[in-house]
Protein backbone atom coordinates (compact mmCIF):
# COMPACT_ATOMS: atom_id res chain seq x y z
CA UNK A 1 0.00 0.00 0.00
CA UNK A 2 2.75 2.76 0.71
CA UNK A 3 4.66 1.60 -2.52
CA UNK A 4 1.36 3.29 -4.57
CA UNK A 5 0.89 6.57 -2.41
CA UNK A 6 4.88 6.96 -4.07
CA UNK A 7 3.37 7.79 -7.31
CA UNK A 8 -0.09 9.89 -6.66
CA UNK A 9 0.52 13.47 -8.26
CA UNK A 10 -0.31 15.29 -5.20
CA UNK A 11 3.60 14.10 -4.14
CA UNK A 12 5.34 16.03 -6.88
CA UNK A 13 2.91 19.00 -5.93
CA UNK A 14 3.50 19.25 -2.32
CA UNK A 15 7.68 18.35 -3.53
CA UNK A 16 7.90 21.40 -5.67
CA UNK A 17 6.68 23.69 -2.30
CA UNK A 18 9.66 22.24 -0.23
CA UNK A 19 12.39 21.95 -3.13
CA UNK A 20 11.70 24.53 -5.82
CA UNK A 21 13.53 22.69 -8.52
CA UNK A 22 13.58 19.21 -7.93
CA UNK A 23 16.09 17.35 -9.95
CA UNK A 24 13.41 14.96 -11.51
CA UNK A 25 9.89 13.69 -10.57
CA UNK A 26 10.54 10.15 -11.87
CA UNK A 27 8.99 7.53 -8.72
CA UNK A 28 12.48 5.93 -8.51
CA UNK A 29 13.85 9.45 -7.50
CA UNK A 30 11.10 9.46 -4.85
CA UNK A 31 11.98 6.78 -3.37
CA UNK A 32 15.66 8.57 -2.79
CA UNK A 33 13.75 11.47 -0.69
CA UNK A 34 15.10 11.57 2.93
CA UNK A 35 12.86 11.07 5.71
CA UNK A 36 11.90 13.79 6.71
CA UNK A 37 10.35 14.85 3.17
CA UNK A 38 8.54 11.30 3.08
CA UNK A 39 7.53 12.01 6.63
CA UNK A 40 5.93 15.14 5.41
CA UNK A 41 4.48 13.18 2.17
CA UNK A 42 3.10 10.41 4.10
CA UNK A 43 0.79 12.78 6.46
CA UNK A 44 -0.54 14.38 3.26
CA UNK A 45 -3.23 12.16 3.45
CA UNK A 46 -5.05 14.30 6.05
CA UNK A 47 -3.90 17.84 4.58
CA UNK A 48 -4.99 17.03 0.65
CA UNK A 49 -8.82 16.61 1.22
CA UNK A 50 -8.57 20.25 2.69
CA UNK A 51 -7.94 21.49 -0.68
CA UNK A 52 -10.39 24.56 0.43
CA UNK A 53 -8.09 25.71 2.91
CA UNK A 54 -5.95 27.84 0.00
CA UNK A 55 -9.22 29.18 -1.32
CA UNK A 56 -9.98 30.58 2.41
CA UNK A 57 -6.66 32.03 2.49
CA UNK A 58 -7.51 33.58 -1.53
CA UNK A 59 -10.45 34.79 0.22
CA UNK A 60 -9.09 36.16 3.47
CA UNK A 61 -6.71 38.21 0.90
CA UNK A 62 -9.60 39.62 -0.92
CA UNK A 63 -11.48 40.35 2.00
CA UNK A 64 -7.89 42.50 3.53
CA UNK A 65 -7.95 44.23 -0.05
CA UNK A 66 -11.26 45.33 0.24
CA UNK A 67 -10.78 47.18 3.79
CA UNK A 68 -7.34 48.41 2.20
CA UNK A 69 -9.04 50.48 -0.11
CA UNK A 70 -11.88 51.14 2.01
CA UNK A 71 -9.14 52.27 4.79
CA UNK A 72 -7.02 53.96 1.93
CA UNK A 73 -7.15 57.26 3.84
CA UNK A 74 -6.20 56.03 7.63
CA UNK A 75 -3.65 53.35 6.92
CA UNK A 76 -0.96 52.77 5.04
CA UNK A 77 -0.85 51.05 1.57
CA UNK A 78 1.55 48.75 0.52
CA UNK A 79 3.15 50.35 -2.59
CA UNK A 80 5.57 47.94 -5.21
CA UNK A 81 9.21 49.70 -5.46
CA UNK A 82 8.60 52.43 -7.64
CA UNK A 83 5.24 53.09 -7.06
CA UNK A 84 3.52 56.11 -4.98
CA UNK A 85 0.26 58.04 -3.57
CA UNK A 86 -0.19 60.80 -6.21
CA UNK A 87 -2.97 62.06 -4.12
CA UNK A 88 -7.24 61.06 -3.69
CA UNK A 89 -9.44 60.70 -6.57
CA UNK A 90 -12.21 64.22 -6.46
CA UNK A 91 -15.62 63.20 -7.12
CA UNK A 92 -17.93 65.60 -9.05
CA UNK A 93 -20.37 67.77 -7.27
CA UNK A 94 -23.79 66.39 -5.81
CA UNK A 95 -25.04 69.97 -6.69
CA UNK A 96 -25.01 72.59 -9.03
CA UNK A 97 -25.61 71.19 -12.55
CA UNK A 98 -28.30 72.50 -14.64
CA UNK A 99 -30.97 70.74 -16.96
CA UNK A 100 -29.88 69.32 -20.49
CA UNK A 101 -28.97 72.15 -23.08
CA UNK A 102 -27.39 74.72 -20.24
CA UNK A 103 -24.15 75.22 -19.26
CA UNK A 104 -23.05 75.19 -15.33
CA UNK A 105 -20.94 77.35 -13.35
CA UNK A 106 -19.31 73.84 -12.56
CA UNK A 107 -18.26 73.68 -15.89
CA UNK A 108 -17.03 76.57 -16.39
CA UNK A 109 -14.86 76.09 -12.63
CA UNK A 110 -13.60 73.10 -14.07
CA UNK A 111 -12.37 74.86 -17.35
CA UNK A 112 -11.21 77.78 -15.36
CA UNK A 113 -8.69 75.08 -13.52
CA UNK A 114 -7.20 73.94 -16.54
CA UNK A 115 -5.61 77.60 -16.86
CA UNK A 116 -3.22 76.73 -14.08
CA UNK A 117 -0.18 75.26 -15.23
CA UNK A 118 -0.29 73.16 -12.07
CA UNK A 119 -3.64 71.40 -12.68
CA UNK A 120 -2.82 71.06 -16.97
CA UNK A 121 -1.07 68.16 -15.97
CA UNK A 122 -1.82 64.21 -16.48
CA UNK A 123 -1.64 63.52 -12.63
CA UNK A 124 -4.35 66.10 -11.55
CA UNK A 125 -6.87 65.34 -14.39
CA UNK A 126 -6.34 61.97 -13.85
CA UNK A 127 -7.17 62.30 -10.30
CA UNK A 128 -10.48 64.62 -11.12
CA UNK A 129 -11.63 62.25 -14.45
CA UNK A 130 -14.84 61.97 -12.27
CA UNK A 131 -15.38 65.82 -12.55
CA UNK A 132 -14.10 66.12 -16.14
CA UNK A 133 -16.57 63.31 -16.84
CA UNK A 134 -19.58 65.13 -15.60
CA UNK A 135 -18.58 68.25 -17.25
CA UNK A 136 -18.50 66.45 -21.08
CA UNK A 137 -21.72 64.84 -20.30
CA UNK A 138 -23.24 67.93 -19.49
CA UNK A 139 -21.57 69.78 -22.56
CA UNK A 140 -22.78 66.88 -24.92
CA UNK A 141 -26.02 67.46 -23.64
CA UNK A 142 -25.89 71.60 -24.53
CA UNK A 143 -24.03 70.57 -28.00
CA UNK A 144 -27.60 68.65 -28.76
CA UNK A 145 -29.88 71.31 -28.30
CA UNK A 146 -27.01 73.57 -29.66
CA UNK A 147 -27.56 71.39 -33.12
CA UNK A 148 -30.86 71.48 -33.04
CA UNK A 149 -31.05 75.42 -32.79
CA UNK A 150 -28.35 75.63 -35.69
CA UNK A 151 -29.97 73.05 -38.21
CA UNK A 152 -33.32 75.04 -37.70
CA UNK A 153 -31.43 78.38 -38.65
CA UNK A 154 -29.13 76.51 -41.78
CA UNK A 155 -30.94 73.73 -43.45
CA UNK A 156 -28.04 73.16 -44.66
CA UNK A 157 -26.44 71.81 -41.65
CA UNK A 158 -26.84 67.85 -41.32
CA UNK A 159 -28.17 67.28 -37.21
CA UNK A 160 -25.20 65.12 -36.43
CA UNK A 161 -24.57 63.30 -33.06
CA UNK A 162 -22.56 65.70 -30.22
CA UNK A 163 -19.84 62.59 -30.87
CA UNK A 164 -19.67 63.68 -34.30
CA UNK A 165 -19.34 67.56 -33.90
CA UNK A 166 -17.39 67.86 -30.60
CA UNK A 167 -13.43 68.21 -30.02
CA UNK A 168 -10.95 65.86 -28.06
CA UNK A 169 -9.68 67.83 -24.71
CA UNK A 170 -6.24 66.31 -25.28
CA UNK A 171 -4.13 68.65 -27.19
CA UNK A 172 -2.20 67.44 -29.94
CA UNK A 173 1.43 68.42 -28.90
CA UNK A 174 3.62 66.08 -31.55
CA UNK A 175 4.45 69.08 -33.35
CA UNK A 176 4.26 71.90 -30.90
CA UNK A 177 6.73 73.60 -28.55
CA UNK A 178 3.61 73.54 -26.07
CA UNK A 179 3.79 70.83 -24.55
CA UNK A 180 -0.15 71.49 -22.25
CA UNK A 181 -1.96 68.17 -22.31
CA UNK A 182 -5.26 69.70 -22.30
CA UNK A 183 -7.11 72.91 -23.75
CA UNK A 184 -8.46 75.17 -21.80
CA UNK A 185 -12.06 74.90 -23.06
CA UNK A 186 -14.77 72.90 -25.21
CA UNK A 187 -15.61 73.30 -28.53
CA UNK A 188 -17.68 71.96 -31.50
CA UNK A 189 -18.16 73.03 -35.07
CA UNK A 190 -20.89 72.55 -37.80
CA UNK A 191 -20.75 72.40 -41.41
CA UNK A 192 -22.72 70.96 -44.38
CA UNK A 193 -19.82 68.49 -44.84
CA UNK A 194 -18.76 67.40 -41.81
CA UNK A 195 -16.95 69.36 -38.82
CA UNK A 196 -15.22 72.43 -40.46
CA UNK A 197 -17.74 75.80 -40.79
CA UNK A 198 -19.42 77.85 -37.42
CA UNK A 199 -17.54 76.90 -34.67
CA UNK A 200 -18.63 77.10 -31.22
CA UNK A 201 -15.83 77.35 -28.20
CA UNK A 202 -16.64 77.63 -24.76
CA UNK A 203 -14.08 79.54 -22.36
CA UNK A 204 -14.38 80.95 -19.04
CA UNK A 205 -13.30 84.19 -18.17
CA UNK A 206 -15.85 85.91 -20.75
CA UNK A 207 -14.09 84.27 -23.70
CA UNK A 208 -16.92 82.11 -24.95
CA UNK A 209 -17.00 82.86 -29.10
CA UNK A 210 -18.90 81.46 -32.03
CA UNK A 211 -17.38 81.77 -35.27
CA UNK A 212 -18.24 81.22 -38.79
CA UNK A 213 -16.61 81.22 -42.16
CA UNK A 214 -13.54 80.22 -44.11
CA UNK A 215 -10.27 79.44 -41.87
CA UNK A 216 -7.06 79.55 -44.73
CA UNK A 217 -8.94 77.91 -47.00
CA UNK A 218 -6.90 75.47 -49.68
CA UNK A 219 -4.89 77.00 -52.64
CA UNK A 220 -7.71 76.58 -54.82
CA UNK A 221 -10.34 77.95 -53.06
CA UNK A 222 -8.81 81.10 -52.56
CA UNK A 223 -7.77 81.31 -55.96
CA UNK A 224 -11.55 81.09 -57.05
CA UNK A 225 -12.49 83.62 -54.36
CA UNK A 226 -10.19 86.18 -55.25
CA UNK A 227 -11.53 85.55 -58.80
CA UNK A 228 -15.09 86.47 -57.64
CA UNK A 229 -13.91 89.56 -56.52
CA UNK A 230 -11.71 90.45 -59.05
CA UNK A 231 -14.16 89.65 -61.34
CA UNK A 232 -17.27 91.24 -59.64
CA UNK A 233 -19.27 87.94 -60.07
CA UNK A 234 -23.12 87.86 -58.55
CA UNK A 235 -21.41 86.02 -55.88
CA UNK A 236 -19.07 88.85 -54.85
CA UNK A 237 -21.89 91.41 -55.37
CA UNK A 238 -23.85 89.15 -52.66
CA UNK A 239 -20.31 89.02 -50.29
CA UNK A 240 -20.80 93.19 -50.14
CA UNK A 241 -24.48 93.52 -49.93
CA UNK A 242 -24.23 91.04 -46.41
CA UNK A 243 -20.86 92.65 -45.24
CA UNK A 244 -22.91 96.27 -45.74
CA UNK A 245 -26.57 94.93 -44.09
CA UNK A 246 -27.11 97.33 -41.07
CA UNK A 247 -27.87 93.18 -39.01
CA UNK A 248 -23.93 92.25 -40.00
CA UNK A 249 -22.37 95.73 -38.90
CA UNK A 250 -24.54 95.71 -35.81
CA UNK A 251 -22.97 92.31 -34.96
CA UNK A 252 -19.93 92.19 -36.21
CA UNK A 253 -18.82 96.01 -37.07
CA UNK A 254 -17.21 96.79 -40.23
CA UNK A 255 -14.62 94.63 -42.68
CA UNK A 256 -11.83 95.28 -41.15
CA UNK A 257 -8.45 93.03 -39.39
CA UNK A 258 -9.27 91.50 -36.30
CA UNK A 259 -8.58 94.08 -33.29
CA UNK A 260 -7.41 92.53 -30.47
CA UNK A 261 -9.83 93.08 -27.40
CA UNK A 262 -12.89 93.59 -29.69
CA UNK A 263 -15.70 91.15 -28.53
CA UNK A 264 -16.73 91.61 -32.69
CA UNK A 265 -14.65 90.54 -34.87
CA UNK A 266 -14.21 90.53 -39.37
CA UNK A 267 -11.41 87.97 -40.95
CA UNK A 268 -8.42 87.14 -40.22
CA UNK A 269 -6.11 88.31 -36.99
CA UNK A 270 -2.66 87.53 -38.40
CA UNK A 271 -4.22 85.67 -41.84
CA UNK A 272 -3.70 88.89 -43.81
CA UNK A 273 -0.96 89.56 -46.70
CA UNK A 274 1.26 92.57 -45.94
CA UNK A 275 1.32 93.30 -49.65
CA UNK A 276 -1.64 92.63 -52.83
CA UNK A 277 -1.79 89.17 -53.83
CA UNK A 278 0.90 88.69 -57.13
CA UNK A 279 -0.55 89.92 -60.67
CA UNK A 280 -3.26 92.38 -58.74
CA UNK A 281 -3.37 96.02 -58.47
CA UNK A 282 -2.57 97.42 -54.87
CA UNK A 283 -5.14 100.45 -55.66
CA UNK A 284 -8.16 97.47 -56.50
CA UNK A 285 -11.67 98.84 -54.81
CA UNK A 286 -11.79 94.81 -53.02
CA UNK A 287 -7.92 94.86 -52.06
CA UNK A 288 -9.05 94.56 -48.52
CA UNK A 289 -10.68 91.25 -49.35
CA UNK A 290 -7.99 90.40 -51.48
CA UNK A 291 -5.37 90.50 -48.67
CA UNK A 292 -7.34 88.10 -46.54
CA UNK A 293 -6.20 84.47 -46.33
CA UNK A 294 -9.39 83.80 -43.98
CA UNK A 295 -12.58 84.95 -44.07
CA UNK A 296 -14.17 84.89 -40.43
CA UNK A 297 -16.56 86.56 -38.46
CA UNK A 298 -17.04 86.13 -34.35
CA UNK A 299 -18.94 86.66 -31.25
CA UNK A 300 -17.93 87.09 -27.97
CA UNK A 301 -20.32 85.60 -24.68
CA UNK A 302 -19.87 86.93 -21.43
CA UNK A 303 -19.50 83.86 -18.44
CA UNK A 304 -23.47 85.48 -17.73
CA UNK A 305 -24.69 84.85 -20.90
CA UNK A 306 -23.73 81.59 -21.09
CA UNK A 307 -24.69 80.36 -17.79
CA UNK A 308 -27.89 82.40 -18.13
CA UNK A 309 -31.12 79.77 -16.80
CA UNK A 310 -33.30 78.04 -19.26
CA UNK A 311 -33.03 78.82 -23.44
CA UNK A 312 -31.67 82.34 -23.34
CA UNK A 313 -28.10 81.27 -24.45
CA UNK A 314 -29.26 79.22 -26.92
CA UNK A 315 -31.84 82.23 -27.90
CA UNK A 316 -28.80 84.39 -28.10
CA UNK A 317 -26.35 82.04 -30.11
CA UNK A 318 -29.60 81.87 -32.72
CA UNK A 319 -29.34 85.80 -33.00
CA UNK A 320 -26.11 85.37 -33.97
CA UNK A 321 -26.48 82.14 -35.94
CA UNK A 322 -29.55 83.87 -37.91
CA UNK A 323 -26.58 87.06 -39.45
CA UNK A 324 -24.19 84.19 -39.88
CA UNK A 325 -25.61 81.88 -42.25
CA UNK A 326 -25.88 84.02 -45.09
CA UNK A 327 -22.44 84.82 -44.84
CA UNK A 328 -21.08 81.40 -44.56
CA UNK A 329 -23.53 80.67 -47.87
CA UNK A 330 -22.03 83.59 -49.99
CA UNK A 331 -18.58 81.67 -48.54
CA UNK A 332 -19.50 78.62 -49.94
CA UNK A 333 -20.27 80.12 -53.01
CA UNK A 334 -17.42 82.10 -53.80
CA UNK A 335 -15.10 79.25 -53.21
CA UNK A 336 -16.94 75.93 -54.90
CA UNK A 337 -18.47 77.88 -57.71
CA UNK A 338 -16.53 78.17 -61.18
CA UNK A 339 -15.76 82.00 -61.87
CA UNK A 340 -17.96 82.17 -65.50
CA UNK A 341 -16.44 84.34 -67.94
CA UNK A 342 -19.33 84.97 -70.18
CA UNK A 343 -20.84 86.79 -67.01
CA UNK A 344 -17.72 88.92 -66.51
CA UNK A 345 -17.67 90.29 -69.95
CA UNK A 346 -20.99 91.44 -69.19
CA UNK A 347 -20.65 93.08 -66.49
CA UNK A 348 -18.11 95.20 -68.63
CA UNK A 349 -20.56 96.00 -71.59
CA UNK A 350 -22.56 97.07 -68.60
CA UNK A 351 -19.94 99.82 -67.30
CA UNK A 352 -19.00 100.89 -70.81
CA UNK A 353 -21.39 100.48 -72.63
CA UNK A 354 -22.07 98.61 -75.56
CA UNK A 355 -19.49 100.02 -78.56
CA UNK A 356 -22.82 98.70 -81.72
CA UNK A 357 -24.81 101.71 -79.66
CA UNK A 358 -22.09 104.42 -79.18
CA UNK A 359 -21.58 104.08 -83.35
Amino acid sequence: MPATRKVVPRKPAQLSNEDSEPESLHSDALDDLPPKKRARSSNSKSSSPSKPKPKRQKRKAKEDDIKDEEDVDDSDVDLKEGQQVVGRVVQAPKTGWVPPGQVSQNTLDFLAKLKDPACNDREWFKLHEPVYRRVEKEFKAFIEAFTDMLTDVDSEIPPLPPKDVTHRIYRDVRFSNDKTPYKMGLSASFSRSGRKGIFAFFKPGDESVIAAGAWCPGKNELSTLRNHLLRSTPAAKTLHTILASEAFTTHFGAPSPHPNGDRRSVFGREDELKVAPKGVDKNHKDIALLKCRSLAVSYRFTDAQVVAPGSEFIDALRGVADVMTPFVHCLNDLMTLPVDDSSDEENEEDDTGDPEEDE
